[in-house]
């Protein structure tokens, strides 16, 4: 944060978005996502609210993740805020846009810092609203998390991850997009590794010795063959009950690497092991409607490496599904195209 500029909403390292993008067209009918989705006057009672981390400084891979929160935000043009996959209107979900929280050029332990502290003040705005995330590179986690929990005292949390990877690296190279799990279940904060699932896990994109690693911290590792064969029902089950289990608060993550090939053109490190976009969006309902999850992010969306803005739309899609799962949470009983 600038010397002498004020926090946003009382949350330092807090900006106006990037880019505010209003619908060029829609008819009398329907409610375009971008006309929607406005930023936030602070005033608002809020279900929800967007907060961008556009930093991808500690990427292993050259990344252009840090344009992710941009990017999405442009594409919401294309969607509407009602889908007949979940006979769900969201335009009576309470959602704003908060903002973009700064990183820094050098300094990967700076900006992470200015994350988590964001995150923290963001969370405890009164009355509570789940933050929903879009960065940045998957480092960007971490601090968010820690940012979580500060906001929760005396409250436990678990984490369900859905990626290609474990990111569960060591710190040799300090952190980075690849250690952020890592930091979480060593981290001096109420996380515990039996309450951490890493969901949707490739093939040959991991270590023997990182998978020892996780299992012997008590997380859950469900492989992406595991979802194809089981089907995504069940194991989005599971991971609610064990992230759930004696705790308060249930942090979700969505690499968006998670995806097989033909779902994630933008972004650095997929494979053909991964994830269908059906079974990610059964996913992120389900999650939508669990009352302990109270935050999440979507992150590894690199627009340098998109063709046609592909993998940002697929982006939006996993938050307005999430979002429709969080409206028939708060909203069952109301009428879907009130």
């Amino acid at each position: 944060m600038a010397i002498g500029v004020p926090p946003r909403f009382g949350v330092p390292h807090l900006s106006p978005a990037s880019v505010v993008k209003r619908a060029g067209w829609q008819d009398s009918e329907e409610v375009r996502v971008s006309n929607w989705l406005a930023p936030w006057d602070g005033g608002e009672a809020l279900d929800a609210g967007l907060i961008g981390l556009p930093y991808s400084g500690a990427s292993i891979n050259p990344s252009g993740a840090y344009g992710g929160p941009e990017s999405v935000r442009l594409a919401f043009r294309y969607n509407t805020t009602y889908s007949p996959d979940w006979d769900v209107d969201i335009r009576g979900l309470r959602v704003r846009d908060l903002g973009d929280v700064g990183g820094h050029l050098t300094d990967v332990l700076v900006a992470h810092n200015k994350i988590e502290t964001a995150v923290a003040a963001a969370c405890a705005i009164e009355p509570r609203f789940v933050p929903v995330m879009i960065g940045g590179d998957h480092s960007v986690t971490a601090p968010a998390v820690r940012g979580v929990c500060a906001a929760n005292p005396g409250k436990q949390v678990g984490v369900i991850n859905i990626d290609a990877h474990l990111d569960v690296r060591n710190f040799e190279h300090g952190p980075h997009n690849g250690t952020p799990f890592r930091a979480i279940i060593t981290g001096d904060i109420p996380v515990s590794g039996k309450n951490v699932v890493e969901l949707g896990i490739h093939g040959f994109m991991n270590s023997a010795s990182y998978m020892r690693w996780a299992r012997e911290q008590g997380a859950t590792v469900i492989s992406g063959r595991e979802v194809q064969r089981q089907g995504m029902e069940a194991c989005i089950a599971e991971a609610l009950r064990v992230a759930g289990d004696g705790t308060d608060v249930i942090y979700l993550s969505v690499d968006i690497d998670c995806l097989a090939f033909p779902w994630a053109i933008g972004t650095s490190a997929t494979s053909p092991e991964g994830l269908s976009a059906w079974q990610l969006m059964e996913a992120v309902y389900v999650c939508g409607l669990d009352p302990k999850v109270g935050a999440m992010d979507l992150v590894e969306i690199d627009p340098g490496k998109d063709v046609k803005d592909l993998t940002s739309r697929t982006g939006c899609s996993v938050l307005l599904t999430f979002f429709a799962g969080l409206y028939r949470r708060l909203y069952d009983n109301a009428v879907h195209d009130a």
